[in-house]
């Protein structure tokens, strides 16, 4: 099966996009000296789940990185103080990650800058309609690939 014309484009302006965007971004967060894209989306998931904690696995899954990527992320964090890991009670071949007070405090102060960059760099090119539309493409897609967004409803928006 072939893609057509139109398909490849829109895959390959996603891609590329995608890969701007987080650079952008990056590149932003750092001259504000806030924390990563990276390690924002980290503390956006603790600070979201239950309790502001998730064993490791499941935050893995959740960023989009490797167990041994977020290993050696989170051992840097913990090093920071942004998050604590703890032995899972119930199994302890688990570990827990918990959002400190200071992993919050440092998210909330790159959402900000953050919210900014994707409201200059992102939402600021998109004509009337299209950020509906973009979200229910990409929305549709992450449900059919298993990955629950957590922005707005589901996840509860803090970020307004």
């Amino acid at each position: 099966m072939s893609l057509t014309t139109a398909e490849h484009r829109a895959w390959a302006a996603f891609f590329v996009a995608h890969g701007l965007m987080a650079k952008r971004i990056d590149k932003v967060l750092a001259a504000a000296g806030v924390v990563s894209l990276e390690v924002y989306d980290v503390l956006l998931h603790l600070e979201l789940a239950e309790g502001r904690r998730m064993r490791m696995c499941e935050l893995a899954e959740a960023v989009l990185l490797s167990r041994s990527g977020l290993t050696r992320l989170a051992d840097r964090l913990e090093r920071e103080g942004l998050i604590e890991r703890h032995a899972c009670s119930k199994d302890r071949r688990s570990t827990h990650v918990a959002l400190t007070p200071l992993g919050l405090a440092e998210r909330e102060r790159a959402w900000p800058v953050y919210r900014e960059v994707i409201k200059a760099e992102f939402a600021g090119n998109l004509e009337p309609g299209d950020a509906e539309t973009v979200a229910t493409i990409f929305g549709r897609l992450c449900e059919r690939l298993g990955h629950r967004l957590c922005v707005g409803g589901s996840c509860g928006d803090k970020h307004d």
